[in-house]
Protein backbone atom coordinates (compact mmCIF):
# COMPACT_ATOMS: atom_id res chain seq x y z
CA UNK A 1 0.00 0.00 0.00
CA UNK A 2 1.31 3.45 -1.14
CA UNK A 3 1.24 5.52 2.43
CA UNK A 4 -0.11 9.18 2.02
CA UNK A 5 2.45 11.71 1.28
CA UNK A 6 2.33 15.35 2.64
CA UNK A 7 3.08 18.00 0.34
CA UNK A 8 5.73 20.92 1.67
CA UNK A 9 2.54 23.05 2.49
CA UNK A 10 1.27 20.02 4.46
CA UNK A 11 4.23 19.66 6.91
CA UNK A 12 2.81 22.25 9.30
CA UNK A 13 -0.77 22.34 10.88
CA UNK A 14 -2.82 25.12 8.64
CA UNK A 15 -4.06 27.05 12.04
CA UNK A 16 -1.31 26.11 14.82
CA UNK A 17 1.85 26.29 12.25
CA UNK A 18 3.13 23.60 14.34
CA UNK A 19 4.84 20.24 12.47
CA UNK A 20 2.65 17.67 11.70
CA UNK A 21 5.41 15.57 11.76
CA UNK A 22 5.22 12.27 13.63
CA UNK A 23 1.32 13.63 14.48
CA UNK A 24 -2.12 12.52 13.20
CA UNK A 25 -3.76 15.37 11.30
CA UNK A 26 -6.77 15.98 9.41
CA UNK A 27 -7.43 17.44 5.53
CA UNK A 28 -9.95 19.65 5.10
CA UNK A 29 -10.26 21.51 1.88
CA UNK A 30 -6.60 20.26 0.87
CA UNK A 31 -5.53 21.59 4.02
CA UNK A 32 -3.95 19.54 6.76
CA UNK A 33 -4.86 20.47 10.70
CA UNK A 34 -3.28 19.11 13.63
CA UNK A 35 -6.31 17.10 15.45
CA UNK A 36 -6.51 19.74 18.29
CA UNK A 37 -7.26 22.39 15.70
CA UNK A 38 -9.43 20.99 13.77
CA UNK A 39 -11.46 19.46 16.15
CA UNK A 40 -11.63 22.96 18.11
CA UNK A 41 -12.55 24.61 14.33
CA UNK A 42 -14.63 21.64 12.62
CA UNK A 43 -15.94 19.41 14.78
CA UNK A 44 -19.86 19.13 15.26
CA UNK A 45 -21.62 19.08 18.83
CA UNK A 46 -23.40 16.27 19.52
CA UNK A 47 -26.70 16.42 19.90
CA UNK A 48 -27.23 14.01 22.95
CA UNK A 49 -24.16 14.92 24.93
CA UNK A 50 -23.39 18.18 23.62
CA UNK A 51 -19.47 17.53 23.21
CA UNK A 52 -17.40 17.82 19.91
CA UNK A 53 -17.28 14.87 17.87
CA UNK A 54 -13.82 14.63 17.39
CA UNK A 55 -12.28 13.76 13.75
CA UNK A 56 -11.47 10.21 15.11
CA UNK A 57 -15.20 9.55 15.99
CA UNK A 58 -17.77 8.49 13.73
CA UNK A 59 -20.31 11.10 13.22
CA UNK A 60 -23.94 10.55 12.54
CA UNK A 61 -25.81 13.06 11.13
CA UNK A 62 -29.90 13.32 10.81
CA UNK A 63 -31.07 16.60 9.26
CA UNK A 64 -28.81 18.53 9.78
CA UNK A 65 -28.32 17.36 13.20
CA UNK A 66 -25.39 15.48 14.52
CA UNK A 67 -24.18 12.77 17.26
CA UNK A 68 -21.64 10.07 18.61
CA UNK A 69 -22.13 7.01 17.40
CA UNK A 70 -22.43 5.92 20.87
CA UNK A 71 -24.79 8.93 21.75
CA UNK A 72 -27.06 7.78 18.68
CA UNK A 73 -29.82 5.90 20.72
CA UNK A 74 -33.63 5.88 21.17
CA UNK A 75 -34.82 8.62 23.21
CA UNK A 76 -37.20 6.54 25.54
CA UNK A 77 -35.76 2.89 25.37
CA UNK A 78 -32.39 4.31 24.76
CA UNK A 79 -31.13 1.50 22.55
CA UNK A 80 -28.80 2.03 19.78
CA UNK A 81 -30.43 3.18 16.36
CA UNK A 82 -27.32 2.82 14.73
CA UNK A 83 -27.93 1.14 11.09
CA UNK A 84 -31.51 0.74 12.71
CA UNK A 85 -34.79 1.79 10.93
CA UNK A 86 -35.86 4.34 13.26
CA UNK A 87 -38.61 7.15 13.18
CA UNK A 88 -38.76 11.20 14.55
CA UNK A 89 -41.46 12.58 16.49
CA UNK A 90 -41.03 16.41 18.27
CA UNK A 91 -37.44 16.28 17.34
CA UNK A 92 -36.53 13.04 19.50
CA UNK A 93 -35.84 10.10 17.67
CA UNK A 94 -37.41 6.84 18.71
CA UNK A 95 -37.05 3.25 17.61
CA UNK A 96 -40.19 1.51 15.68
CA UNK A 97 -40.98 -0.43 18.42
CA UNK A 98 -41.47 2.73 20.83
CA UNK A 99 -42.68 4.57 18.21
CA UNK A 100 -45.42 2.32 17.25
CA UNK A 101 -46.14 2.02 21.04
CA UNK A 102 -46.50 5.58 21.67
CA UNK A 103 -47.86 7.30 17.79
CA UNK A 104 -48.63 4.62 15.59
CA UNK A 105 -52.10 3.91 14.81
CA UNK A 106 -54.23 0.85 15.96
CA UNK A 107 -55.82 -0.96 12.37
CA UNK A 108 -59.48 -0.50 12.96
CA UNK A 109 -59.59 -4.58 12.14
CA UNK A 110 -57.16 -6.62 13.94
CA UNK A 111 -56.42 -3.51 16.55
CA UNK A 112 -53.14 -4.27 16.21
CA UNK A 113 -50.04 -1.11 15.38
CA UNK A 114 -49.98 -0.42 12.20
CA UNK A 115 -46.19 0.00 12.08
CA UNK A 116 -43.96 2.81 10.39
CA UNK A 117 -43.69 2.37 6.95
CA UNK A 118 -46.44 -0.08 6.08
CA UNK A 119 -49.14 1.19 4.37
CA UNK A 120 -52.00 2.08 6.04
CA UNK A 121 -55.25 3.04 4.64
CA UNK A 122 -57.65 5.45 6.31
CA UNK A 123 -61.29 5.29 5.69
CA UNK A 124 -64.14 6.99 7.56
CA UNK A 125 -61.58 8.65 10.11
CA UNK A 126 -60.09 5.00 10.97
CA UNK A 127 -56.87 3.29 9.80
CA UNK A 128 -56.63 -0.09 8.47
CA UNK A 129 -53.74 -2.49 7.47
CA UNK A 130 -53.66 -3.17 3.78
CA UNK A 131 -54.16 -6.67 4.19
CA UNK A 132 -57.15 -6.02 6.55
CA UNK A 133 -59.15 -3.54 4.62
CA UNK A 134 -60.51 -6.24 2.74
CA UNK A 135 -64.62 -7.25 1.42
CA UNK A 136 -65.95 -8.85 3.97
CA UNK A 137 -66.93 -11.49 1.47
CA UNK A 138 -64.79 -12.03 -0.98
CA UNK A 139 -61.65 -11.26 1.33
CA UNK A 140 -60.24 -9.09 -1.67
CA UNK A 141 -58.32 -6.20 -0.61
CA UNK A 142 -60.54 -2.71 -1.79
CA UNK A 143 -58.10 -0.57 -2.16
CA UNK A 144 -58.91 2.26 -3.40
CA UNK A 145 -61.84 0.79 -5.28
CA UNK A 146 -65.58 1.89 -4.51
CA UNK A 147 -67.30 0.10 -1.53
CA UNK A 148 -70.84 0.39 0.37
CA UNK A 149 -70.71 -0.34 4.09
CA UNK A 150 -73.38 -2.20 5.80
CA UNK A 151 -73.77 -2.90 9.35
CA UNK A 152 -70.07 -1.66 10.18
CA UNK A 153 -68.69 -3.65 7.64
CA UNK A 154 -67.26 -2.96 3.80
CA UNK A 155 -68.44 -4.91 0.99
CA UNK A 156 -66.90 -4.01 -2.81
CA UNK A 157 -69.90 -3.11 -4.73
CA UNK A 158 -70.05 -6.41 -6.88
CA UNK A 159 -70.55 -8.37 -3.73
CA UNK A 160 -72.87 -5.93 -1.83
CA UNK A 161 -75.23 -5.95 -5.01
CA UNK A 162 -74.88 -10.03 -5.08
CA UNK A 163 -75.63 -10.36 -1.05
CA UNK A 164 -78.09 -7.56 0.02
CA UNK A 165 -79.29 -4.59 -2.83
CA UNK A 166 -82.67 -4.85 -3.84
CA UNK A 167 -83.62 -4.82 -7.67
CA UNK A 168 -85.87 -2.18 -8.80
CA UNK A 169 -89.74 -3.69 -9.83
CA UNK A 170 -89.72 -1.67 -13.09
CA UNK A 171 -86.29 -1.56 -14.82
CA UNK A 172 -84.68 -4.33 -13.12
CA UNK A 173 -81.54 -3.04 -12.32
CA UNK A 174 -80.11 -3.22 -8.56
CA UNK A 175 -80.84 0.02 -6.62
CA UNK A 176 -77.67 1.14 -4.56
CA UNK A 177 -79.23 4.06 -2.78
CA UNK A 178 -82.58 5.62 -2.07
CA UNK A 179 -85.05 4.12 -3.56
CA UNK A 180 -89.16 4.13 -3.24
CA UNK A 181 -91.26 1.66 -2.22
CA UNK A 182 -94.35 0.67 -3.57
CA UNK A 183 -97.12 -2.46 -2.77
CA UNK A 184 -94.16 -4.08 -0.66
CA UNK A 185 -91.38 -3.53 -4.42
CA UNK A 186 -88.72 -1.44 -4.39
CA UNK A 187 -88.49 1.04 -7.65
CA UNK A 188 -85.67 3.63 -8.42
CA UNK A 189 -87.09 7.28 -7.73
CA UNK A 190 -86.79 7.88 -11.36
CA UNK A 191 -89.00 4.88 -12.38
CA UNK A 192 -91.40 5.37 -9.94
CA UNK A 193 -93.58 7.04 -12.23
CA UNK A 194 -97.18 8.08 -13.28
CA UNK A 195 -98.55 4.81 -15.04
CA UNK A 196 -100.85 7.70 -17.54
CA UNK A 197 -97.79 10.68 -18.30
CA UNK A 198 -94.80 8.80 -16.89
CA UNK A 199 -94.00 12.09 -14.28
CA UNK A 200 -92.22 11.10 -11.09
CA UNK A 201 -93.86 10.64 -8.19
CA UNK A 202 -91.18 10.55 -5.60
CA UNK A 203 -92.46 12.94 -2.94
CA UNK A 204 -95.57 13.91 -4.87
CA UNK A 205 -99.38 12.47 -3.98
CA UNK A 206 -100.53 10.01 -6.39
CA UNK A 207 -103.37 7.50 -6.41
CA UNK A 208 -103.15 3.77 -6.94
CA UNK A 209 -105.76 2.25 -9.84
CA UNK A 210 -105.42 -2.03 -10.41
CA UNK A 211 -101.77 -1.92 -8.81
CA UNK A 212 -100.25 0.96 -10.64
CA UNK A 213 -99.37 4.71 -9.50
CA UNK A 214 -101.39 7.68 -11.03
CA UNK A 215 -100.54 11.29 -10.65
CA UNK A 216 -103.63 12.72 -9.62
CA UNK A 217 -104.25 14.65 -12.60
CA UNK A 218 -104.32 11.06 -14.60
CA UNK A 219 -106.20 9.37 -12.64
CA UNK A 220 -108.83 12.12 -12.82
CA UNK A 221 -108.81 12.28 -16.42
CA UNK A 222 -108.83 8.38 -16.66
CA UNK A 223 -110.83 6.91 -13.64
CA UNK A 224 -112.04 9.32 -10.84
CA UNK A 225 -116.12 10.14 -10.96
CA UNK A 226 -117.54 13.55 -12.31
CA UNK A 227 -119.62 15.53 -9.62
CA UNK A 228 -123.35 15.65 -10.22
CA UNK A 229 -123.21 19.45 -9.56
CA UNK A 230 -120.02 21.21 -11.05
CA UNK A 231 -119.11 18.22 -13.14
CA UNK A 232 -115.77 18.41 -12.11
CA UNK A 233 -114.06 15.19 -11.04
CA UNK A 234 -113.97 13.84 -7.13
CA UNK A 235 -110.93 12.27 -5.98
CA UNK A 236 -111.38 12.29 -2.49
CA UNK A 237 -107.44 13.38 -1.77
CA UNK A 238 -106.22 14.16 1.81
CA UNK A 239 -110.00 12.94 3.30
CA UNK A 240 -111.69 15.14 1.12
CA UNK A 241 -116.09 14.36 1.89
CA UNK A 242 -118.08 13.09 -1.25
CA UNK A 243 -121.75 12.06 -1.57
CA UNK A 244 -122.82 8.95 -3.47
CA UNK A 245 -126.89 8.70 -4.07
CA UNK A 246 -128.53 6.42 -6.87
CA UNK A 247 -125.20 5.87 -8.71
CA UNK A 248 -124.37 9.50 -8.68
CA UNK A 249 -122.18 11.35 -6.92
CA UNK A 250 -121.33 14.88 -5.49
CA UNK A 251 -118.61 16.97 -3.78
CA UNK A 252 -119.39 17.61 0.01
CA UNK A 253 -119.28 21.02 -0.74
CA UNK A 254 -121.57 20.91 -3.59
CA UNK A 255 -124.54 18.43 -2.49
CA UNK A 256 -126.80 21.62 -1.84
CA UNK A 257 -130.12 22.22 -2.45
CA UNK A 258 -131.08 23.03 -5.92
CA UNK A 259 -133.29 25.94 -5.15
CA UNK A 260 -131.68 27.27 -1.49
CA UNK A 261 -128.63 26.36 -1.97
CA UNK A 262 -128.14 25.08 1.78
CA UNK A 263 -125.94 22.33 2.21
CA UNK A 264 -127.93 18.88 2.89
CA UNK A 265 -124.53 16.78 3.79
CA UNK A 266 -126.27 15.07 6.90
CA UNK A 267 -129.85 16.07 6.37
CA UNK A 268 -132.98 14.75 4.36
CA UNK A 269 -133.38 15.44 1.07
CA UNK A 270 -136.01 15.27 -1.74
CA UNK A 271 -134.82 14.67 -5.28
CA UNK A 272 -137.03 15.71 -8.20
CA UNK A 273 -135.36 14.85 -11.92
CA UNK A 274 -131.64 15.38 -11.34
CA UNK A 275 -132.03 18.05 -8.30
CA UNK A 276 -132.13 17.49 -4.70
CA UNK A 277 -133.89 19.53 -2.69
CA UNK A 278 -134.12 20.55 1.41
CA UNK A 279 -137.60 18.98 3.02
CA UNK A 280 -138.93 22.92 2.97
CA UNK A 281 -137.88 23.80 -0.59
CA UNK A 282 -139.07 20.62 -1.58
Amino acid sequence: ENPTRMTSNQTDCHYCLQSLRGRKYALREENAYCVTCYDSLFANPCEECKKPIECDSKDLAYKGRHWHERCFNCAKCSRSLVEKPFAAKDELLLCTECYSNEYSSKCFHCQKTIMPGSRKMEFKGSSWHESCFVCQYCRQPLGTKPLITKDNENYCVPCFEKQFAHHCYSCKKVITSGGVTYHDQPWHKECFVCAGCKTQLSGQRFISKDEYPYCVDCYSRFYAEKCAACKKPITALGGAKFISFEERQWHGECFNCAKCSVSLVGEEFLTKQDDVLCNECG
